[in-house]
């Protein structure tokens, strides 16, 4: 391998850690945004939000720190839930009219 495609190599890496610790920074924001909205929806969506939060920021993690890529899985899962449980309890809470409730 020459200089120059050793350097390419490690530009092209670098470039992608970076991106992967925005879009880490970025899912983390979300899920914090999110959690505001948590008052109502019980244990189950606070231990998602604090366990995502605590393992983004904790230095042990399943892959070493400049590799985000475990964080951003555990981001993302915890905002699918997150709004899935958001759904859920906006549901809950406004119940559609029965006309609109047969649609669906």
């Amino acid at each position: 391998m020459s200089d120059e495609s050793l350097y390419a190599l490690f530009v092209v890496g670098g470039l992608l850690l970076i991106g992967l610790l925005v879009l880490a920074i970025v899912l983390s924001v979300r899920v914090w945004r999110t959690g505001k909205y948590l008052q109502a929806m019980g244990a189950g969506g606070k231990v998602a939000l604090w366990g995502a939060i605590i393992y983004t920021i904790f230095p042990v993690d399943l892959l070493p720190d400049p590799i985000y890529l475990d964080d951003v899985g555990v981001l993302g899962a915890a905002l699918f839930y997150l709004t899935r449980l958001a759904v859920k309890t906006r549901q809950r809470r406004s119940p559609l009219p029965p006309e609109l409730q047969r649609r669906r």
